[in-house]
């Protein structure tokens, strides 16, 4: 938009009458030192001719507004933030949000150009008007120092019980996780200069950089969220998500770093998104459904995978949710779902398609037998898995091609195959298949003669 400043009026008619009637629309030099930032895009033909004084006149006064951008839009530099990477910028985005927060459809900026400090923060509802745009094209830094965290914070940026929020940009949201990782010197060329800054030793619990919390109708699209502490974003009981054209990139190294998290979440769709982490790409758990995730590039990582469920007896319940046209390179798994034993629920209905591996190690994997501690006690109780299906899954892997170990008590059931050609490039594992039942809908490479047909004498009718 157009901004203009009242102020600088007299200005302008001086202009134009030392043209009289006729003048070009340009951004001059005097404009500039009067305060003019007329943006080219907004006129209708750029240098095009005013017939009539007056319509310079009308021209201006339609398009004059406060500056800094529109009545909806609350500039961070406007209340005071620094933007130069040192001052902390806190209580200007505070600011800024209790602004927006009153003013539906209403825009926060946070300009190009400038590098944000900002400590644990939290943007919340349910009081504020609906259709927040956070609009960012600088780049928000974490603190380095330990004193914010307190004894351990499970988030950085909070965003709560929202009605229609938005995050949009060209920004970068930069956790600076090397200094919560094992290794501090593998990770940071500043790691000296970080480490000298640490007041004392950081708390336990890693952040995650961005999380949504109880949110409906939330848009994440064209921001990088890099070098996170832990998760880089997470959506917790939220409806109506979207995120695209999205990049999360961290070292493959780096402990926990899942790209994006989605608990007790519903009607989600992820695309066009670009996720390099220490951890699972896409993380699906419990609470989750109808999960649309596609045309997206995995790698390094963990893979996409549905759990871990069922930690600690819990019950956890998953379904409907597909996973198509997926690239994954140099990732621990490709497309896995794994549970706990002594665990209970379903996952049921779901879609892997259409899916390219590049060196990972296991590409097709389900492990109701999952641990990620020292030693886990065998159970009986399961979580449930049923109606898995696996379209056209090529490529190559390193360890394994398929691994399925499934309960003795429940197993896996409705298991479907088509396509599926993987080539060795490492060890020569031949496909896994433990109380697995379904069938072959084509031939596959290599053959999966151990996944047995129809349906186990075993299955039960779960519920969730």
């Amino acid at each position: 938009m157009v901004s203009f400043n009242l102020r600088t009026l007299p200005a302008v008619l001086i202009m134009a009458s030392s043209f009289c009637w006729f003048t070009t629309f340009e951004t001059s030099q005097a404009a500039q030192d009067s305060g003019y930032n007329l943006d080219r895009r907004h006129h209708h033909h750029h240098g095009r001719r005013l017939s009539k004084f007056t319509d310079i006149w009308n021209y201006y006064e339609s398009n004059a507004t406060p500056k800094g951008g529109s009545s909806t839009s609350f500039n961070v530099l406007n209340y005071g933030a620094k933007g130069d990477g040192r001052t902390d910028d806190t209580k200007a985005f505070e600011a800024a949000w209790e602004a927006a927060c009153k003013v539906q459809a209403s825009t926060i900026m946070v300009p190009s150009g400038f590098v944000f400090l900002v400590l644990p923060i939290t943007f919340s509802g349910p009081d504020c008007q609906p259709n927040i745009i956070f609009q960012l094209d600088g780049t928000i830094i974490a603190p380095t120092v330990a004193s914010p965290w307190g004894s351990g914070l499970l988030q950085w940026i909070d965003f709560s019980k929202l009605t229609g929020i938005t995050i949009t940009g060209k920004g970068t949201i930069d956790g600076r996780g090397s200094v919560w990782w094992n290794d501090l010197s593998s990770y940071s060329s500043e790691s000296e200069q970080i480490d000298s800054e640490l007041d004392a030793k950081l708390p336990g619990t890693k952040p995650t950089v961005l999380r949504f919390y109880g949110c409906t109708g939330v848009t994440v699209t064209g921001i990088t969220i890099r070098n996170s502490p832990q998760t880089h974003l997470k959506f917790d009981d939220c409806t109506n998500v979207e995120v695209s054209d999205f990049m999360a990139a961290s070292p493959d190294t780096s402990p926990n770093t899942d790209g994006i998290h989605l608990q007790n979440s519903r009607d989600v769709l992820i695309y066009n998104t670009d996720l390099a982490c220490g951890d699972d790409c896409v993380s699906i758990q419990t609470g989750c459904s109808n999960v649309y995730v596609h045309n997206v590039n995995c790698g390094p990582g963990h893979g996409i995978s549905i759990g871990g469920l069922g930690r600690d007896n819990t019950k956890a319940c998953v379904s409907n949710i597909t996973v198509r046209d997926v690239t994954m390179h140099n990732t621990l798994t490709g497309i896995r779902i794994k549970t706990w034993q002594g665990g209970s629920g379903l996952v049921q209905g779901i879609t892997f398609s259409n899916i390219q591996v590049s060196g990972v190690q296991i590409p097709i994997v389900i492990d109701q037998f999952y641990c990620d501690k020292g030693k886990c006690q065998n159970e009986s109780s399961a979580v449930a898995v049923s109606g898995i299906n696996y379209v056209n899954i090529k490529g190559t892997y390193t360890v394994s091609p398929v691994h399925f170990a499934c309960s003795d008590s429940l197993p896996c059931t409705g298991v479907s195959m088509a396509s599926i050609e993987l080539t060795s490039t490492g060890s020569n594992n031949q496909p896994y298949c433990l109380n697995t039942y379904g069938e072959l809908r084509t031939s596959t490479t290599p053959p999966i003669g151990c996944l047995q047909t129809g349906y186990s004498s075993k299955s039960s009718v779960i519920s969730c």
